[in-house]
C-alpha cells in the first residue's frame, strides 16, 4: 500500500507543479522577475481592472497521509487508523475603494477534498445523517471569509474601524487567531467589529474588539451550496481589550482583558454527531485577564513570556458532574520561547520553550480547564491535535505541560529548514473517554517530532513538506499506544 501511495504523491505534485508552472520561471534566483508579457499583462490588469477596485487570486493544495493519529493503534482501519486525503482552496479577494479611507473588503473561498481512506462513514441519529468524509470526492461549499468596510482615520482620529467578518490575530495567536475551528485551515474569520487605536507618539495601540460568531455561517452569509457545516462549536460572543505598548527599547508589553460567552448549539448540522455536540458544544462564561513581554535584549537574542488566568464558569462535560450542571472555572495558562540566532551565512538559529495549560481535576467540584478561546489550531503540531480531539475539542491543546527545543536553518536563499522535540506531559492525569483509552495515573504523554522543509519557488510559489512522529507515553493505556505519524505536502500559488 505504502507503494501506490507513493506513487500517487509523486503524480500529484508532479501535475501541481505544471499547473502552477508560470511560477516557476522566477525559482533559481529567488528574487522573482516583474511580470512579463501577454501572461504579465492580464494578472496586471485582473489585480488593478479599475482604480476604485484591486482583486487577488490565490490557490492552495495539499496531500496529507497520516497514520493512528486518532487512534493511537495501528490496523483500526473502519475507525480510522490510516489517514489519506487532499485539499483544494481557491480564494478570490476584492478590495472596493469607496473613499480616500474607506474600503469595502470581500474574499470568497472554496475548499474541496478527495478522500482515499478511511472509507465513507455516515451515521444516522434521528432521522438526520451525519458524515464524517465521503471516500471520493466532497465538492463542499463555497463561502465569503472576508465580507467587511473598513474605515481609517475615523472623525479625523487614529483609529480604524472594521465591520463585518475578517481574520484577527492578536500578540503571537495563543489565544486569538482562528475563529472557525471546526472547517481546519479552510478559514480562520471573526464576524466581528475591530477599532483599532494607534498612538504613534506614545508607541501604544489599544484594540477595541466585539465578536459575535455563530456556530453556521449562514446566520450572516449563507454559503453557496450550503452545506450546513458548524464552524466552531458554540455560538460566541465576546468582548476583547488588547493593549501594545513599546515605550522601552526593544521591548513589548501588551496586557488583555477578554470576555467570552459560548452557548450550545441548538440546530443540526451536518458534521457535529449529536454525541460530538454534546461534548463539544458547552455553555460558558469566560473572563480572561492576561499580559506579555516580548523583546530583543541583545543583538542575537529574542524573547516571548504571556501568562493568562481564567475565571467564570463552565457546562460540566457529560460524565463528569452530569450534563447541564455549572462550575465555577478557575484555570491558568503560560507560554515563553527563547531564540539565539548566530548571525551566520547559514541563518542557523535554536529555540527552546515551555507551555503549561492547567487541566481539570476530576476530584474537584470546579473547572480548571484552560480554555484556549479563538485559538484552536495547531500552533506547534498539526497531528497531535487529532489526537487530542478524543480529550478536548478540536485542536485545544489544553491540560499540558510541553517542553521544546529545536533549531532551523537556511542551508540556501530558497530553503528553511525547521526541527523541533516536544516533551509533552499532562498537567491532571486522564480516564478513558471517546473511545481512547488513557491511564489511570500517568502523566506523560510522549515524545514529539516535527520537521519543516520551506522552499520559495518565486514571486508566486511556494510550497512545504511536513512530517511528525508521536511516540506515545504512558499516559495512554497500553491498547492505545502504537507509534502515529503524519505527512503533508503543500504548494501554494498567488495569482
Amino acid at each position: 500500500m505504502m507503494k501506490q501511495e507513493t506513487t500517487r504523491w509523486v503524480t500529484l505534485v508532479g501535475l501541481a507543479m505544471l499547473v502552477l508552472s508560470p511560477g516557476l520561471l522566477a525559482a533559481e534566483g529567488g528574487a522573482a522577475e516583474p511580470d512579463t508579457g501577454a501572461w504579465g499583462q492580464f494578472w496586471d490588469t485582473f489585480r488593478h481592472p479599475t482604480p476604485w477596485l484591486q482583486m487577488g487570486l490565490d490557490f492552495r493544495f495539499r496531500t496529507i497521509y497520516a497514520e493512528n493519529i486518532t487512534t493511537l493503534q495501528d490496523g483500526v482501519d473502519n475507525h480510522g487508523s490510516f489517514h489519506n486525503f487532499e485539499r483544494y482552496r481557491t480564494r478570490w479577494s476584492t478590495k472596493w475603494i469607496l473613499g480616500e479611507d474607506v474600503s469595502f473588503n470581500t474574499r470568497l473561498t472554496w475548499e474541496f477534498r478527495t478522500w482515499h481512506h478511511p472509507h465513507e462513514q455516515r451515521s444516522i441519529v434521528g432521522g438526520s445523517t451525519y458524515t464524517n468524509q465521503d471516500r471520493n470526492t466532497n465538492e463542499d461549499e463555497a463561502l465569503f471569509d472576508h465580507f467587511n468596510v473598513a474605515w481609517r482615520n475615523m472623525f479625523g482620529l487614529p483609529l480604524t474601524g472594521t465591520i463585518g467578518r475578517q481574520d484577527v490575530i492578536l500578540g503571537a495567536g495563543w489565544l486569538v487567531l482562528d475563529g472557525t475551528p471546526l472547517d481546519g485551515s479552510r478559514t480562520i474569520f471573526m464576524d466581528a467589529a475591530r477599532f483599532n487605536f494607534d498612538w504613534a507618539e506614545q508607541n501604544t495601540k489599544l484594540d477595541l474588539i466585539y465578536v459575535d460568531n455563530a456556530a453556521e455561517s449562514r446566520r450572516w452569509l449563507k454559503p453557496i451550496n450550503d452545506q450546513r457545516r458548524a464552524l466552531t462549536p458554540t455560538d460566541e460572543r465576546g468582548l476583547i481589550l488588547y493593549l501594545t505598548n513599546k515605550s522601552v527599547e526593544n521591548t513589548q508589553l501588551e496586557g488583555f482583558f477578554m470576555y467570552k460567552n459560548d452557548n450550545p448549539i441548538n440546530t443540526t448540522v451536518s458534521n457535529l454527531s449529536p454525541g460530538a455536540r454534546a461534548n463539544w458544544s458547552r455553555k460558558a462564561e469566560i473572563f480572561t485577564f492576561g499580559a506579555a513581554i516580548a523583546g530583543t535584549p541583545a543583538e542575537q537574542w529574542k524573547y516571548r513570556v504571556e501568562g493568562a488566568v481564567q475565571t467564570g464558569e463552565k457546562e460540566a462535560r457529560p460524565g463528569d458532574l452530569g450534563a447541564g450542571d455549572m462550575q465555577d472555572l478557575q484555570a491558568y495558562g503560560a507560554l515563553a520561547d527563547l531564540e539565539y540566532s548566530f548571525k551566520d551565512g547559514l541563518d542557523n538559529r535554536l529555540h527552546v520553550g515551555g507551555e503549561y495549560a492547567s487541566g481539570d481535576d476530576a476530584d474537584s467540584r470546579r473547572n480548571e480547564q484552560f480554555d484556549l478561546l479563538w485559538a484552536k489550531w495547531p500552533r506547534w503540531s498539526e497531528l497531535y491535535i487529532y489526537t487530542y480531539s478524543r480529550e478536548t475539542m478540536i485542536a485545544e491543546s489544553t491540560n499540558l505541560i510541553r517542553l521544546n527545543a529545536g533549531h532551523k536553518f537556511k542551508p540556501h536563499k530558497n530553503w528553511m529548514i525547521a526541527t523541533d522535540y516536544h516533551a509533552l506531559w499532562a498537567d491532571q492525569a486522564g480516564t478513558s473517554w471517546a473511545g481512547l483509552a488513557l491511564a489511570d495515573s500517568n502523566r506523560f504523554r510522549g515524545h514529539l517530532f516535527t520537521c519543516w522543509a520551506h522552499y520559495t519557488f518565486g514571486k508566486h510559489l511556494k510550497g512545504h513538506v511536513l512530517g511528525e512522529y508521536f511516540v506515545p507515553g504512558e499516559f495512554y493505556d497500553k491498547i492505545n499506544n502504537d507509534d502515529a505519524f503524519w505527512l503533508r505536502f503543500n504548494l501554494e500559488y498567488t495569482f
